[in-house]
């Protein structure tokens, strides 16, 4: 064959081809399952080979947001080792080989995102043969990778000018909140690098995941302020409901008496379904994963969500026992630092600066030797607070004697303000007998202002509306009036309370051994009271001008404070009535009593007739 034939037929095998791929139908794949068709892990995973989404199956949802067209950004808050860079690295292959643009992944600096560089991109694009063949690797540096069709660049979060230059349409965050805040010349690079996608709006997307740290870094506000919330259901193998995976259901050996190592007790751990009470085994996680599925927690307004937010911990790894995760914890309980890692690391909660703290445990050790309804005989006064809800009403009711000692001695929840009425107006016994009643009763009158204020006029002798206040009083409570012209209540006083200083004073109290001054319960008080009492911390917030400020705050989303609430409002009205200084009139009386016994006239007529003999 001539020299012209041959060249002839390479020409028309060339049309063949380009042909044959241009008429080819485009295979249309998520990138869950672009992953585990393509995607191969190196000898450095302690699962090399081919990707399966079987191992870690809660991370199907994450990837594959980045095919959903109303999504424009995924937050995934997650405790370490749970799959959030390998999502990345799914996601990345994916649009090179199937949606090429210019994409950036933004690393804490830029050491990491070269050793990310040479030792996870590079080796996992020489293992994927669609991407290998388009990979240039001999014309890219170690922060800019080139490829036939795309750029990706690396950058390290203190490198400002290099965050604000070309556009870009996928970006990424690695580690997001290890990475520095805004200085006073430059915005944060997560704002900085947010310009870049702005070229691309609104077919831009972004990816951050981290472990996170504090509650007011980058990860947690971004997930937890998406427009939906999402956390992993899994079903439970014994009664079929789903239940999502939370630390405190794992039961344990707590007798110290037993001098059992830490390592000892946490094999004796073991998850308790919270539904059923039944006892799921390490074994039955795999198969829970599969079968889970990621719900919605939380939404903002209506319509589909732009912004997702996900979050997991180290209970859903397939890799780690109940065991591992208690011994973690007893190991870290009694060092701040340490417990900060499990708590961010494990726990995927943030750490917080809490300078003030109580717990369910610490309460339930506060319990006297008095059953409820019995009011102890060093008890001089009784006072209550009420918080008033939408369809139902919290009580508590606190016996107080000297040093502003106390003990609650009846709580509960009630539907009505009639049932209140019953309540307050019981009489309660001593241990030895005597009889006494709520002496002043708090009620709060944010909610139902009317109906409160109405209340406490027909039972003034005992009652008094309240209203916190959200600013630093100098006073712990001061006394205002209603100033409402067409309300019965006109005039009438109104107790506002400095909520802020009294939790700090029965926080302090609690933590007290049972005795004087000592903040108690009764024998027998329920974990439900227990668990709302100390539903709050103070924690340092950080204001939008950078000020620090120590708050009392939830410590989870959603949680019920109002028994805390109501122990505010006992406190406020037994200070109305004077109970600081309680321990100064029985002072004065025993003086006065002292004084009295030891004058003897006799010994004055004596003293002035001494010369009668």
């Amino acid at each position: 064959m001539s020299q012209r034939s041959r060249s002839r037929e390479k020409t028309k095998n060339l049309f063949k081809r380009v042909i044959r791929n241009a008429l080819k139908e485009l295979e249309v794949l998520t990138v869950s399952q672009w992953a585990e068709k393509y995607r191969v892990l190196d000898d450095s995973s302690n699962l090399a080979g081919r990707w399966s989404n079987e191992i870690t199956p809660y991370l199907r949802e994450i990837m594959d947001t980045l095919n959903d067209p109303d999504i424009r950004r995924t937050f995934f808050c997650k405790a370490s080792q749970i799959g959030g860079t390998e999502a990345l690295v799914n996601m990345l292959c994916y649009i090179i080989s199937q949606s090429p643009a210019p994409s950036m992944i933004v690393y804490p600096n830029d050491d990491l995102a070269k050793d990310i560089s040479n030792d996870k991109l590079k080796p996992a694009f020489r293992l994927i043969q669609e991407i290998r063949k388009i990979f240039q690797e001999n014309n890219s540096k170690e922060l800019r990778l080139k490829f036939k069709t795309m750029v990706l660049y690396l950058r390290g979060a203190g490198s400002p000018a290099k965050l604000a230059s070309k556009p870009i349409k996928y970006l990424f965050f690695d580690e997001i909140d290890k990475m520095g805040g805004a200085s006073k010349k430059e915005a944060s690079p997560y704002s900085l690098a947010m310009e870049r996608t702005k070229t691309y709006r609104p077919l831009e997307k972004v990816y951050a995941c981290s472990t996170p740290t504090l509650k007011t870094n980058y990860i947690w506000e971004l997930h937890d302020n998406a427009d939906e919330v999402w956390h992993y259901f899994v079903k439970c193998p014994h009664c079929g409901e789903f239940i999502e995976l939370v630390y405190k259901q794992i039961l344990f050996e707590k007798d110290d008496e037993k001098k059992m190592s830490n390592y000892e007790r946490a094999q004796t751990a073991v998850y308790v379904c919270q539904e059923c009470g039944c006892e799921i085994l390490d074994a039955d996680k795999p198969g829970m994963l599969r079968g889970g599925e990621w719900r919605a927690v939380k939404k903002r307004g209506i319509g589909k969500p732009k912004s997702v937010g996900f979050w997991i911990s180290s209970l859903y790894s397939v890799f780690l026992k109940w065991a591992d995760i208690v011994e973690e914890h007893l190991n870290s309980k009694d060092d701040p630092e340490k417990l900060q890692n499990f708590t961010n690391s494990w726990l995927a909660e943030p750490w917080e600066d809490t300078k003030l703290n109580t717990t369910e445990d610490l309460v339930m050790e506060r319990q006297t030797e008095l059953p409820e309804f019995v009011v102890p005989d060093w008890a001089r006064l009784i006072t209550a607070g009420v918080d008033v809800q939408e369809t139902s009403l919290y009580y508590s009711i606190r016996a107080f004697g000297e040093y502003t000692t106390s003990q609650n001695i009846t709580h509960g929840q009630v539907l009505s303000f009639a049932e209140i009425e019953q309540i307050m107006n019981r009489e309660f016994q001593t241990e030895d007998g005597q009889k006494m009643i709520v002496n002043l009763s708090l009620i709060d009158s944010g909610y139902q202002p009317d109906a409160t204020y109405d209340f406490c006029i027909d039972n003034s002798d005992w009652a008094l509306p309240c209203k916190g206040v959200g600013t630093r009083m100098a006073d712990r409570y001061r006394i205002s009036k209603i100033d409402k012209p067409n309300s019965r209540a006109y005039g009438m006083q109104l107790v506002l309370v400095d909520g802020e200083q009294y939790k700090d004073s029965i926080a302090a109290r609690m933590r007290r051994e049972n005795g004087r001054g000592s903040w108690m319960v009764y024998k027998g008080c329920d974990r439900e009271y227990a668990s709302q009492v100390t539903a709050e911390h103070k924690i340092t917030e950080k204001s939008a001008n950078g000020s620090r400020k120590l708050k009392w705050t939830l410590k989870h989303s959603h949680a019920d404070n109002h028994y805390l609430d109501c122990e505010v409002y006992a406190m406020a009205a037994a200070e109305m009535l004077g109970v600081r200084s309680l321990h100064l009139e029985s002072r004065a009386s025993e003086e006065s009593r002292e004084r009295t016994e030891q004058y003897a006239p006799e010994e004055e007529w004596i003293r002035q007739n001494e010369s009668w003999l």
